[in-house]
């Protein structure tokens, strides 16, 4: 399923988050987002997301979602929302249990993207059992669960060392290779977007404007770490958000 903005404007009060965002989201590419802070990326992420609506513009869906999709438009989010009395199975079986599925299709799903996401050892620990990586792959299991048609995922890998971070790419990696969904990827670090991203939009300073899009042709499967064709794009990004990330963080310190 393919998503647009068609000239988004969005405010909070008399604060004009963002101005006039016309974004193309391809089925089954990964669009990664990234801006200096407070630019209105995570809000974004709620218009596509339908769980804020534009003050201006119109947020489109194109096309119809997977004969077998039970939630078109998924969240990843920072924080794992694990339930800490739930098994790993438990947390993932939970998006399934308003769908009308019988309990062992409800199974065999969970077996399925537990495996997917190297869980299948882990099928029954607790939360507080588990590393944060860990508990963010059983949070990306419970989003594949339903199969969604579209995945947003807000800097999903922010709170976890570098090593973890890596581990989860190759993960995401691995996954969108096996079954290529469509994904929105916000993040400020700017190795997660050139690492993830078939294409890059960079939001202005806030009022949030889309300031560049930035395509990356070298394919996910062959991006590793320290890739010339990476870093120089990583280069380009840098250059084009440094002074407007730079007073952004003034003006968070000053406030």
């Amino acid at each position: 399923m393919e998503m647009t903005l068609d000239h988004i404007t969005h405010r909070y009060g008399d604060m004009t988050v963002l101005d006039d965002v016309s974004l193309r989201i391809p089925a089954g590419e990964i669009l990664c987002v990234i801006g200096p802070s407070g630019c209105g990326k995570s809000t974004l992420l709620r218009l596509l997301g339908g769980l804020e609506t534009p003050d201006e513009g119109r947020v489109l869906q194109l096309g119809e979602p997977p004969s077998d999709c039970l939630n078109p438009l998924t969240y990843v989010f920072q924080d794992f929302a694990l339930l800490p009395w739930r098994s790993v199975a438990g947390n993932v079986s939970l998006v399934l249990e308003d769908h009308g599925l019988g309990r062992a299709a409800r199974r065999g799903i969970v077996a399925d993207v537990l495996a997917r996401t190297g869980l299948g050892d882990f099928h029954d620990a607790l939360p507080r059992q588990l590393s944060g990586g860990m508990k963010q792959r059983v949070a990306i299991a419970r989003a594949l669960a339903v199969n969604p048609a579209v995945l947003l995922l807000d800097e999903p890998l922010s709170a976890l060392d570098a090593q973890t971070r890596e581990l989860l790419m190759e993960d995401l990696v691995s996954l969108w290779t096996r079954v290529p969904f469509t994904g929105v990827y916000v993040t400020h670090n700017l190795a997660e977007a050139v690492r993830l991203g078939h294409r890059i939009a960079v939001l202005s300073r806030r009022p949030g404007r889309l300031r560049d899009l930035v395509e990356i042709d070298l394919p996910l499967a062959e991006r590793r770490p320290g890739h010339p064709a990476l870093e120089a794009v990583q280069a380009q990004l840098w250059s084009l958000i440094r002074e407007e990330a730079q007073a952004a963080d003034k003006e968070l310190a000053d406030a």
